[in-house]
């Protein structure tokens, strides 16, 4: 299989993966793709319209998506509506959707679409797996429900969102279970990924080991 210029990473809610992703793009000079927040974005349009292809084309024609180091935006015919995309409500939404198999199929060509010679980071949970098999470098990112649960907490705070932590981490607990068993894509790391764990790192250490892997596939 021939190798494209896509680095995966890969792994469950808040373990660092949407940071990483933008600091290597960043500093790269690599487009972004963040599958999670497409698919929080299929969840907020699908309580407007339930045609999964009339959505799909709203994506492809419509939306436009602005990517900064702090982070990727969202805009709608002009008006920014990333924070809508932010919510637990729409994260909830977004986690259902993602198990059925014709979203998935409505996502996988948009995608694919983010790609180009120059390079890509694509951060979710099957990038690696499904969507860029052939992708140079693979990342799967860990961390522990606790330590994710605390990082979760911290943006939603910022957001101006009541939230609770233990509620935070039975959510996280549960959706990890859900996403590693089901059928359909499940997580898990690609058999040529590297998996690190972040529990006790900083974002700067799992970047600095990063930078190796990258430097050994791309330099």
């Amino acid at each position: 299989m021939k190798k494209i210029n896509v680095i995966t990473v890969d792994g469950p809610s808040a373990s660092g993966k949407g940071e990483l992703s933008r600091k290597i793009a960043f500093d790269y000079r690599f487009k972004i793709l963040d599958s999670g927040l497409l698919y929080r974005l299929f969840a907020y349009l699908h309580k407007k319209n339930s045609d999964y292809e009339e959505i799909a084309d709203k994506i492809k024609n419509e939306i436009i998506f602005q990517s900064k180091r702090e982070a990727i935006y969202v805009f709608d015919q002009n008006n920014d509506i990333t924070n809508k995309l932010r919510t637990e409500e729409i994260a909830k939404e977004a986690s259902k959707l993602s198990s059925r198999d014709n979203v998935r199929k409505s996502l996988f060509d948009i995608q694919r679409s983010f790609y180009n010679d120059k390079g890509l980071v694509a951060d979710g949970r099957d990038m690696g797996t499904v969507v860029f098999k052939d992708a140079k470098l693979k990342i799967f990112l860990l961390a522990s429900s606790k330590v994710r649960a605390k990082r979760r907490y911290l943006e939603l705070q910022n957001l101006g969102q009541e939230v609770n932590m233990p509620a935070l981490i039975d959510d996280i607990e549960k959706r990890d279970l859900k996403d590693s068993t089901r059928k359909l894509s499940p997580l898990t790391p690609a058999d040529d990924a590297y998996v690190i764990d972040s529990s006790n790192m900083s974002l700067e250490e799992v970047y600095s080991y990063t930078k190796k892997l990258i430097n050994k596939e791309f330099i």
